[in-house]
């Protein structure tokens, strides 16, 4: 693995803990693709270094959990603001 992807997997690893960022939002702020952040933390982490693997891990599966929570709020949002305006 190069060294600037060795690097980029733990820098995004890290973000993903300390902000409990989603695939999505990880994704935009290092401008990669959802695809590259989640192979680089579901792939590329676990051989780099495992402990960090499953702390990320445990972010990964609770956001997925929390997901139809984010996407409900989101419709009721988008409804709220159609029938104001």
């Amino acid at each position: 693995m190069r060294d600037y992807i060795e690097e980029r997997v733990l820098e995004i690893s890290n973000f993903i803990i300390e902000t409990k960022a989603t695939v999505r939002y990880a994704a935009k702020i290092f401008g990669v693709s959802k695809s590259t952040v989640h192979k680089d933390v579901t792939e590329r982490l676990p051989k780099l270094n495992t402990r960090l693997a499953a702390e990320v891990k445990k972010v990964l599966e609770l956001n997925k959990a929390e997901r139809h929570l984010r996407g409900g709020e989101a419709t009721r949002k988008k409804y709220q603001n159609n029938v104001q305006s």
